[in-house]
């Protein structure tokens, strides 16, 4: 049950441990200088440079399995992106949360709507903040938006904490379905 560096898949283990060891130096130095106030931002190029490094460590390194479940947040934001991105609902170009400067927090980005469609989006809010019933406007579907629509405005150091967390939450989730719930099935 523990994770062992030697055994029948040692090398497999070493060739993932030398690829992520640089990439993690890479992303600490990176999150120093993105962390609030950011004095960095963190682009395209990065972004491909992660997923690829997560892909070629879980594929060469016959990790797919357990990396697939490192980005369930990933998916869930997906899923939940899918009437969007798909245009089931208007989907604007720009998704991401919006800086309100009256109450000096980030509040989910919205998108225009008639007042009938899409009650069951509004509804999502807390009853506190609850747009009315006859609202023109629909909060964007992503999970950032999700957990600000759920916990309400937040600044952006605790909206960052916040989904650091449940990132941090989730791959050790998937850790436990990996190696203690897997065993029942396979």
């Amino acid at each position: 049950k523990t994770l062992l560096l030697f055994g029948s898949d040692t090398e497999n283990h070493l060739f993932s441990l030398m690829l992520m060891l640089p990439f993690c130096g890479v992303t600490l130095g990176m999150l120093r200088y993105n962390w609030f106030p950011a004095q960095i931002f963190v682009g395209d190029t990065y972004c491909y440079f992660a997923g690829m490094t997560f892909a070629v460590v879980g594929i060469l390194g016959h990790f797919s399995k357990t990396l697939l479940l490192f980005f369930i947040p990933q998916v869930l934001n997906f899923l939940w992106s899918v009437p969007q991105l798909f245009h089931f609902v208007p989907c604007p170009r720009h998704r991401l949360p919006r800086y309100d400067p009256t109450l000096r927090k980030m509040v989910p980005s919205t998108f225009p709507c008639k007042a009938t469609e899409l009650r069951w989006l509004k509804s999502l809010q807390p009853h506190k903040e609850r747009p009315a019933a006859d609202a023109t406007e629909c909060p964007n579907m992503t999970v950032i938006c999700l957990c600000l629509q759920l916990l309400g405005p937040m600044t952006e150091r605790t909206l960052c904490t916040t989904l650091l967390a449940f990132q941090v939450l989730c791959c050790a989730f998937g850790l436990f379905l990996r190696y203690y719930v897997a065993e029942f099935f396979f």
